[in-house]
């Protein structure tokens, strides 16, 4: 069996996480009053017992934006304490002129291995996070998303495929930071002009050599499991990226909402057994290992 990387999970606690406070706001993946609660690292590794997974990166989950700091601190005892997980990638407000006072604070942190600000805008309310479309054009935010190779981080690049072109153009302008698309492009039009958007915008992104993709988060959009929709999804992204520029992610625990992680893992490896052993390992672990540095 090939071990796996899972290079996007989250670990929360719920009182740090405005999202899981007060009345359930809507959210891309539906109703989640199961996840409003701690989700603590000794319920992911429990989660993840008996499915291969030899290691895992932090992905930030939206504490306030004051504690860009504290939640990097924290993920980094819970890691002193466990052994898990093994990277971090944290926020930072690249709109803040004082971010590069953050980025300093958290390099002390020596399990940082990155930033993800979420970039995504859409026509539907339910799935927009950004204000803009075109956040990531705003003079602020490129100065400050230059400092990341300062430190040799990357940067978790989230947008939907009408974003996509400025987001290859921000990849073009950065050529020393690498981008790692979030959740495969996150596509969520599955009509046949959906998907040719999502296609082309992809093409566009990975023209630029500095981008690589997560195949994560696959069951957003639909709420469930699904082999066919995965299959597709991850053989698309492969064809157009290459595979040693694809890894894999759980997004757990939001994928729990509708599937355990023995499952999902087991339909990755099913969805991954048509390709060459060097494809799999590249896809499962070693291009992780390249890309966050573990």
């Amino acid at each position: 069996m090939i071990p796996i990387i899972d290079a996007h999970h989250h670990i929360w606690r719920q009182a740090d996480l405005p999202w899981l406070q007060g009345p359930m706001v809507p959210r891309i993946f539906g109703p989640y009053e199961p996840i409003r609660r701690d989700y603590p690292i000794e319920e992911f590794l429990a989660d993840i017992s008996g499915s291969g997974i030899e290691k895992s990166v932090y992905v930030q989950c939206n504490w306030a934006k004051d504690k860009a700091v504290e939640e990097v601190a924290w993920v980094q005892s819970v890691a002193d304490a466990h052994g898990w997980p093994h990277a971090i990638v944290g926020y930072a407000d690249l709109l803040d002129e004082n971010a590069g006072e953050t980025l300093k604070r958290q390099s002390a942190f020596p399990l940082m291995r990155g930033i993800r600000m979420q970039l995504h805008w859409h026509e539907n309310e339910m799935y927009r996070f950004a204000p803009i479309p075109d956040l990531m054009n705003d003079q602020r935010f490129r100065k400050n998303i230059a400092r990341l190779a300062d430190y040799g981080w990357s940067f978790d690049l989230q947008v939907f495929a009408s974003q996509m072109g400025d987001a290859a153009k921000l990849a073009a302008d950065n050529p020393d930071i690498t981008f790692i698309l979030q959740h495969a492009g996150m596509l969520e039009e599955l009509t046949p002009a959906g998907r040719a958007a999502w296609r082309d915008g992809m093409k566009r992104l990975a023209d630029q050599q500095n981008v690589v993709s997560k195949l994560s988060a696959l069951g957003t959009f639909i709420h469930r499991n699904d082999k066919a929709h995965i299959a597709g999804v991850v053989s698309e992204t492969i064809e157009i990226f290459g595979s040693d520029r694809c890894l894999f992610g759980s997004n757990y625990p939001i994928e729990k909402l509708w599937v355990s992680y023995a499952d999902l893992a087991a339909t990755y490896r099913n969805v991954m057994s048509p390709f060459s052993n060097e494809t799999q390992q590249a896809v499962f672990s070693g291009n992780a290992k390249r890309v966050y540095r573990l």
